[in-house]
């Protein structure tokens, strides 16, 4: 794989002086663990945008507490999103994560129809290392790995970009030509942009996320690896990178930047009580994710 020094990358979102951008977050709203809804309301909102939640699912914790319980919204959620139409709601773009059902794919692209001008964003949030999240269906992974094909902006992990190509995970220790298979195989699904997450190689103190696009070079950003599990850490880097775009940065910046803070949000984690169970801490960058706004 050959990767510009300075890779050539699409502003995929012009910011207009003042105005306030708008977002539909279609994501799990969690009582306890920081994820999801928890962690793109606060971040996105420090980006200077404005945040629509469309909840998707109440949890009281994480699943990787034991007795978590969840209410599964996906009843709701047409009537929800409709009730704006009938006062004018305009968003600028759609972000989904976590999914309840494989029936609320159909209400992402209801929002999809309604505001096609939106920026799509998928993060398909249904698995990691191997294993797939226990409220996960073989037909809610599908219905995710369909809804993939639709994105301006996809952001897999190894495991679910595996999922969403009907393919074996390989682990993460791949090479640069497998990350750049794997991304061009997404992009021949349909995925205008991909960042692929988490590769990660035997020996090595990084963590490589590569990124490309139909009219993107491919580029690769690499960040110290910090030695822990923490839940969030992808609804973090996410939501980060999405609140670059929306502040006007190019895909380059915006995935440079979101690798930085999502390193230096575990470090926070790592001196917190409790934090492999707490998930993510990122509060105390919240005055850095507001520097976007600067420029």
């Amino acid at each position: 794989m050959t990767v510009a020094k300075t890779p050539e990358t699409p502003t995929l979102y012009q910011r207009e002086s003042d105005y306030i951008p708008r977002i539909a977050a279609v994501h799990d709203l969690c009582g306890y663990g920081k994820c999801s809804l928890g962690v793109a309301i606060p971040v996105l909102s420090a980006a200077g945008c404005d945040v629509c939640p469309v909840p998707t699912g109440l949890f009281s914790s994480h699943t990787a507490f034991p007795g978590w319980y969840m209410h599964d919204t996906t009843g709701i959620m047409a009537d929800y999103t409709n009730a704006w139409k009938g006062i004018d709601v305009e968003i600028d773009a759609v972000y989904s994560g976590f999914l309840g059902a494989a029936q609320q794919v159909e209400r992402i692209r209801d929002l999809y129809a309604t505001y096609p001008k939106a920026l799509r964003v998928v993060d398909p949030v249904m698995a990691d290392h191997g294993k797939v999240y226990p409220t996960y269906t073989p037909e809610l992974c599908q219905a995710m790995a369909d809804l993939a094909s639709e994105a301006d902006i996809l952001t897999p992990n190894l495991t679910e970009a595996a999922i969403i190509l009907g393919e074996e995970w390989k682990g993460t220790d791949i090479a640069d030509a497998e990350a750049e298979r794997i991304i061009d195989a997404l992009i021949g699904k349909g995925a205008k942009n991909v960042v692929l997450k988490g590769v990660q190689r035997e020996g090595e103190p990084v963590i490589r996320n590569f990124v490309g696009g139909v009219d993107c070079d491919l580029f690769e950003v690499r960040n110290e690896f910090v030695p822990y599990m923490l839940h969030g850490t992808g609804d973090l880097y996410c939501s980060v990178l999405l609140a670059g775009i929306m502040a006007g940065r190019d895909l380059y910046e915006a995935a440079t930047f979101a690798g930085e803070l999502t390193r230096d949000a575990i470090i926070v984690s790592t001196k917190q009580p409790h934090f492999q169970e707490r998930g993510v801490s990122f509060e105390l960058l919240m005055g850095k994710i507001a520097t976007l706004l600067q420029r």
